[in-house]
């Protein structure tokens, strides 16, 4: 079951139209009154009716004194309750019900207002921040350099990338122009930093390019492009369900982290060649991650506040990777012959 308890306060005067907008989305809620002249309405909702009973509340007390919704998690319901099946039958006064695909999709998707509240703490460039992506970004170069699997698995577990990377696919999606711009700031001032200190520790430590660590961030295979579209994909599907961070970060940091740290450690020993191939390998798993995130979030049912934005956006980081996809054929093919 995929539900959560909705506490909707409202004016005394907003009663007969608040009970109006929850009938439509819920068979099972409690009215009581509460201090100030407030009445507070308790429902049990589907996950998948959370986005669109939000958006009519807001739209109909939107600035109204003593209105405030609180969305809790729900773990059982007894007795069972109708529209918390998989497929919800038709409320009275719901309008058209979902189709059996849009239930299948949507049903396990959290709603984009937990979706923002989750994310709006990753976004803040706090010393934290950039202190957690450093030592990210220096444990990976450490774990390369010596060939260490395990210690590059240990930088990933971190994820100190997360939040921006799945902001920039969630604000494509929308077409939230204000947290895009936040994601991007946010991702680049990361990267910045984790460049500068893996450099900095490039510059006073040998570095070995044939180590097979460091020498596999240096060349972009159809396998690469492949795992960036897989790790942006399932990273967008447990991020949207309400997943750890840890499990999710793993699946972006795996394309990130990596090159990040051995790009620096390039550039620090005056291999500016191999730097710039970790660089072309990092720019490709942004591209693909942003690439698979969009399509994923739109088959999860994030609603687009406008359809031709997202699909521009979408359009242009697709011609980059169909770009960067030929360049990788280009150079294979060459490599080839």
């Amino acid at each position: 079951m995929s539900a959560r308890l909705v506490e909707i306060i409202v004016p005394d005067a907003g009663v007969a139209q608040a009970k109006a907008v929850i009938a439509k989305h819920c068979s099972r809620f409690w009215q009581e009154p509460v201090p100030d002249g407030l009445e507070k309405y308790s429902c049990v909702v589907p996950s998948r009716s959370i986005e669109t009973l939000i958006a009519e509340l807001d739209e109909n007390f939107r600035g109204t004194e003593g209105f405030s919704v609180l969305v809790l998690q729900v773990e059982a319901v007894l007795p069972e309750i109708p529209e918390l099946q998989d497929i919800a039958p038709p409320v009275a006064g719901a309008g058209k019900p979902p189709t059996k695909l849009e239930a299948f999709f949507t049903r396990d998707r959290i709603s984009t207002n937990e979706l923002y509240d989750d994310i709006e703490a990753s976004l803040e460039l706090r010393p934290n921040y950039l202190l957690t992506v450093i030592l990210s970004a220096l444990i990976a170069a450490l774990g390369m350099r010596s060939g260490q699997t395990a210690v590059v698995i240990g930088a990933m577990i971190i994820a100190p990338l997360l939040g921006p990377t799945m902001a920039m696919a969630m604000a494509a999606t929308l077409g939230d122009r204000a947290l895009g711009r936040r994601a991007l700031v946010t991702l680049v001032t990361g990267i910045a930093a984790a460049l500068l200190f893996t450099f900095l520790l490039g510059m006073f430590i040998d570095v070995d390019p044939l180590v097979p660590e460091l020498r596999n961030r240096t060349i972009v295979q159809p396998a690469d492009i492949a795992l960036a579209l897989a790790c942006g994909a399932a990273g967008v599907l447990a991020f949207s369900q309400g997943a750890s961070l840890s499990l999710v970060g793993v699946m972006i940091a795996v394309a990130l982290v990596p090159p990040i740290a051995a790009a620096g450690l390039f550039f620090g020993s005056g291999e500016e060649s191999l730097g710039l191939s970790a660089l072309f390998l990092l720019a490709t798993n942004l591209v693909c991650i942003n690439v698979a995130g969009i399509a994923t979030f739109l088959v999860q049912g994030l609603p687009p506040r406008s359809w031709r934005l997202t699909s521009g956006i979408f359009v242009i980081w697709l011609l980059v990777l169909v770009l960067f996809v030929g360049l990788v054929g280009g150079r294979i093919a060459l490599g080839a012959g």
